[in-house]
């Protein structure tokens, strides 16, 4: 466990070396008792959840507050600890964080709507309503769910299919409405794997079994177009654009074709510097091949509403291959990894004046 609580002391620091880690000791602390002699049905100590959810947090670059608010998640739940006891070690911010995340515990989602649209709307608006006075509540539980996947292997069938379910339902597109697709792609791939475990691993084999052909096509393929770009005096850096198990099934399932249609399309990131390089390496593109009509969006001129910006285009290479092709600042990169965390963080946005009228409200 202190291992672990170690690493995550690391973490904040190496994000923020001034960060106040005070805080982050005393909530270890006071988990650590309140959850002394409880375990996981994994076998391992129940603080061990804690540290995994804080760290999880960390890594997303949260402040210490919240961070602090992960290691005490569960403590109104599962122990005698109580909000009053809270406020008084930690004060009301801290308290109604944790509250917070307690309570949607409590919310009853719906079930009995004409379509899965309707029923996932009502639900993350549900969501939303509950947690609307400040956003890192979501967070925290989202950090909850992603560890929960990681270790569902261990609660009985039942409750794995009940809460694979539901991560596919409310849980994985939350994040997706807050930008956070790392989390997305987990959880998805995580329930995905559950729910459908043979569809799941032929996919994995048949992605390792191309993985080296692959490579070796895509590393050429990106040096072709750092060279393109370098000759155009665009400053950028190309990388491959992995495709996540779950992503790969549903587009199979969608557009009715076979594994290989789906590995045949390649795909590339360019990151540019700043705006203008966005477009100044889509020129570079387009000249090379021709692009496929109706497989354009600037999401840079025209945002998504989770603050995604990115350019999206298709090209049609001379093999008769199809190419696809984001192209994104680094600071839309950021963001598109990190989501509305990015933005409030780099942006030094104080969390005490989120409501839900200006932020993840409207998204739903």
């Amino acid at each position: 466990m202190r291992t672990e609580f170690a690493r995550l002391l690391k973490q904040i620091r190496k994000a923020s070396p001034h960060a106040d880690v005070e805080v982050v000791r005393k909530a270890y602390s006071a988990a650590s008792a309140a959850h002394q002699g409880q375990m996981r049905l994994s076998g391992d100590p129940y603080v061990m959840h804690s540290i995994a959810v804080a760290r999880i947090l960390a890594n997303l670059g949260l402040d210490t507050t919240t961070i602090a608010a992960g290691l005490l998640h569960d403590v109104l739940e599962d122990t005698s600890v109580t909000r009053e006891d809270l406020e008084a070690a930690f004060g009301e911010e801290i308290a109604r964080l944790v509250d917070g995340v307690t309570k949607i515990g409590t919310i009853k989602m719906s079930s009995s709507v004409p379509s899965q649209e309707e029923k996932q709307a009502q639900n993350l608006r549900k969501m939303f309503v509950a947690t609307a006075n400040d956003v890192r509540v979501i967070l925290i539980k989202l950090a909850d769910r992603l560890h929960n996947m990681r270790t569902l292997r261990f609660l009985p069938p039942e409750k794995i299919e009940r809460i694979s379910h539901e991560t596919l339902d409310i849980y994985a597109p939350l994040a997706q409405r807050l930008g956070i697709s790392g989390w997305r792609w987990e959880l998805e791939d995580h329930a995905f794997h559950f729910l459908h475990p043979a569809e799941y691993k032929d996919i994995a084999r048949r992605v390792a079994t191309k993985r080296r052909e692959r490579e070796r096509e895509l590393n050429e393929l990106i040096a072709f177009i750092e060279e393109r770009l370098a000759e155009a005096e665009v400053s950028a850096r190309v990388i491959g654009r992995p495709k996540h198990l779950y992503g790969i099934y549903q587009k199979m399932l969608k557009q009715g074709i076979y594994f290989e249609e789906v590995m045949d399309v390649q795909a590339v990131r360019i990151i540019t510097q700043t705006v203008a390089g966005c477009y100044n390496a889509l020129g570079v593109v387009h000249g090379l091949w021709t692009p496929v009509p109706g497989r354009f969006k600037d999401y840079v001129a025209t945002p998504k509403e989770n603050m995604y910006k990115s350019i999206h285009t298709t090209v049609m290479r001379k093999d008769g291959r199809a190419l696809e092709i984001q192209i994104r600042s680094e600071d839309m990169d950021r963001t598109a990894r990190e989501g509305i965390a990015a933005h409030w963080m780099y942006k030094a946005v104080s969390y005490t004046h989120l409501r839900a009228h200006e932020t993840v409200l409207d998204l739903v």
